[in-house]
This record gives C-alpha cells, structure tokens and sequence, in this order.
C-alpha cells in the first residue's frame, strides 16, 4: 500500500444523511481529476446536516475511509470536507480601499477583502467562504481581476458563507477521531456548483440546486458572479416519510418504493401500476395505484422546489431595484441523489417556467461509471476545490523556491567579494 504522499492525490468526504462517501482523486498531468478510490457506507447519526450521535458517524467515516484506501491502494492522511446545515447563513457585503502605489497589487486585494468580510456576521457563526463578486476602481465597475489596474480607490463585492461554529466544530471532530486532518471545511453548495455547472451558465445566470437526504442546498450565480446560497432543511427524506405516513409503510418500504415506482409527475404514456405496500410487520397492508403514490411525491417535490423558487424571486427583486443584471437565461439546474427520480426536470419546469437539467458531475475521469451521477456532485466538487488548492500551494512554494534561491545567490556573491 502506497502513501498519498507518492501521488498528487486529493480525497473528499461527504456526511450525507442518507449516505458518507469518500472519493480519492489523483490530479493527472493536464490538470484533471481521476477517480481512482471509492468508499461508501449507509449514514448513522447524522440529521439534515449535522450530528446527532458522534461514535456512528466516527464508524461510518472509518468505514468509508477504508473502503476508498482498498479501492485507490492508498493511506489516505487527510480529506477536504462538505458541509450542508440549516445553520448556513450568507450575505453579500461591500469593502472599499486606497490603492498604496499607482496600480492594483495583490496587497490591495487582500487588504479590500479584508475590509469587506470585516463586518458584523450572526452570533456564533463564523466565516467559511469570503468569495468576490466583481471589483470597481475609481469609476470603471464589473471587474473581474484588477491586478496591474491604474486607479485611486478599490471597491469589492463579496459574498460571505458563514456557518455555526459548533455544527462545523462537530463535523471536524469526527473526522478527527478517525486519526485524518480536514484540508478544507466547505459549503455542499459551492462543491456542487463547482463539479455541475459551466461558466457559461453561471454568465447567463443560473440557479443550482442540490436535493439530498436530508437537506437541499442551492446557489444563485449571476453575470458569472455567486448571488445567493441557502439550505432547506427537508429533501428526499422528506418525501419518503410522506409516502409513509400516506400509506401506513416503514420508512424502509417506503423508500423502495419511492425509488421502484415513484415519479414527480404523472405519465400520460404509461398505464397506473398496482403497488403492494406492506405494514410494520411485513403483512400486505393495502394495494394502490401508482398514481396515489406519483400524487404525494409530486405535492411534496413541488413545495420544495417552490420553496427556492420564491428565493429566487426576492433576489431578483433586490437586483432589479439596484438596476442590475437579475434574469437566469441560464435556467435551473438540479442535482443530488433525491433528482434522480423520473420526470422531475417536467416537474420543476411547471414552478420555474425556465429550462431545466438534471447534472451529472462535469470533468471527471477514472471510475466513471460508478460516480457519474448526480448523487456523488458534491464529492466531486470537493475533489476540484483540492485540485485547485494544490496548484495554488505549488506556485506558491515555486514563487517562494526562487526567492530563496536568489537571496542565496546574493549571499553568496558578497562572501566572494568580501
């Protein structure tokens, strides 16, 4: 068994509340993610996000772990880590800074960054993403990147993740109980939004939602620039549990079924099958038809999926009266394992009256045929956000390599000249 420490490898943990998956991810020479591990374990103690019994999440992680570290022949050491909580909160904020010298450095960035996450955030949150949204120097708006840009004064947009400390703190924990170091804490959105999404879209102005287990995650970008990000709180478990209720059935049961027979919209090609739904004890409890059980997922999905559209609704309110760009030419876009059921994008397309999608993970090699469903999105999205973080270290010890190397030179020329 090799290190990770022989490879340029990245590993990405998910704590779903349905399942924990571990992807180890090796970063080939044209800058790609291969999957080449893979471990996955039905989820124990965990809620809608966060934790409720440490020492079955502690078993599952290990679980999970293990398997990835048998599949990949690898010592995993350390993981990137999603986190999807109730406890999510954002705001976009605004800094402004005097440029020191003529033009834009990175000093000025960081600095007007600072400037603009310096803000009040919710009592015992703390900060995991400060994402820029554009630049504006003197009166010239809609910057990108102002690096090497003549002006007297730097403005930037931000948007701010921040999470409370203790359900992040918990999250770590565990993870650390298993002997591994969290790389990186972040948001389940932005990993989705980063393995589903093209550039394109997020220019034309998109929405991305991620339907789990246990909570749904989405993020509004806008003009190529993040908007909004928010989590609801009920997902898939949410319709299984309605199915249960309706119709007398374990949660169990209920589940498979779901996922046998289950639509998000009636078909109007196909004829309503008889389904058997059996009690607690495994007695037949009743037969219905299909279209009872399309008819509570439906209502169900059509809340949720209302829910983030009438988020949509008040951001785009708030940009149109600041005269800004606020249309989603670039539709929806819907992932997780809770969109693989049929007929959703039909569905959704009746509550947005916009294009819709169902993402599969973007830019991905390796075990494809395993991972290339909308389920594994946010590992995914976990495993580009290691990859960039990666060659984000190596140019900095190259850049860090040469000053060192020209010091010495130096040093070296005044012992021989003195």
């Amino acid at each position: 068994m090799i290190t990770s420490k022989d490879k340029k490898l990245v590993v990405a943990l998910e704590l779903g509340t349905t399942k924990v998956t571990t992807l180890v991810g090796e970063i080939i020479d044209n800058g790609e993610i291969k999957v080449i591990g893979i471990g996955t374990c039905s989820s124990k103690g965990m809620d809608k996000g966060r934790i409720n019994n440490l020492d079955a999440v502690v078993k599952c992680i290990k679980k999970s772990i293990n398997q990835a570290e048998i599949t990949s022949n690898c010592q995993i050491n350390s993981v990137y880590l999603s986190l999807s909580s109730k406890y999510i909160n954002c705001q976009n904020e605004i800094g402004i800074v005097p440029i020191d010298e003529d033009e834009v450095t990175k000093k000025d960035i960081e600095n007007v960054i600072h400037t603009a996450k310096s803000v009040q955030i919710l009592n015992e949150h703390h900060i995991l993403h400060v994402i820029p949204q554009e630049y504006s120097i003197d009166q010239q708006s809609g910057i990108k990147n102002p690096i090497g840009l003549s002006g007297m004064r730097m403005q930037v947009k931000v948007h701010i993740i921040t999470c409370h400390h203790s359900i992040a703190k918990n999250m770590v924990k565990a993870v650390e109980k298993c002997g591994l170091k969290v790389d990186q804490v972040i948001f389940s959105g932005l990993a989705s939004s980063k393995a589903v999404l093209t550039e394109d879209e997020k220019k034309l102005g998109v929405c991305m939602i991620d339907i789990g287990g246990g909570t749904m995650d989405f993020t509004i970008y806008i003009n190529g620039s993040i908007q909004d990000s928010q989590v609801i709180p009920y997902a898939g478990n949410t319709v299984t549990s309605d199915i249960a209720y309706a119709f007398s059935a374990s949660n169990s049961h209920a589940e498979t079924i779901k996922i046998q027979y289950g639509s998000a919209k009636k078909s109007s090609n196909s004829a309503s099958k008889n389904i058997d739904f059996y009690n607690l004890n495994g007695h037949l409890e009743k037969n219905v038809k299909q279209d009872s059980l399309i008819e509570v997922i439906e209502s169900r999905y059509i809340e949720l999926l209302s829910l983030v559209n009438q988020r949509i609704i008040h951001i785009q309110k708030k940009l149109y009266k600041n005269r800004e760009i606020y249309q989603l030419s670039g539709g929806i876009v819907l992932t997780g394992g809770a969109s693989n059921i049929e007929l959703l994008s039909e569905c959704a397309e009746k509550i947005f009256y916009k294009p819709v999608r169902i993402a599969d993970p973007l830019n991905v090699s390796g075990l494809t045929e395993q991972i290339k469903e909308p389920s594994y999105s946010t590992t995914i999205g976990l495993l580009q956000y290691g990859k960039e973080s990666y060659f984000h270290m190596k140019d900095t010890y190259k850049k860090y390599s040469f000053i060192e190397s020209w010091i010495q030179k130096i040093n070296n020329w005044f012992k021989k000249e003195f």
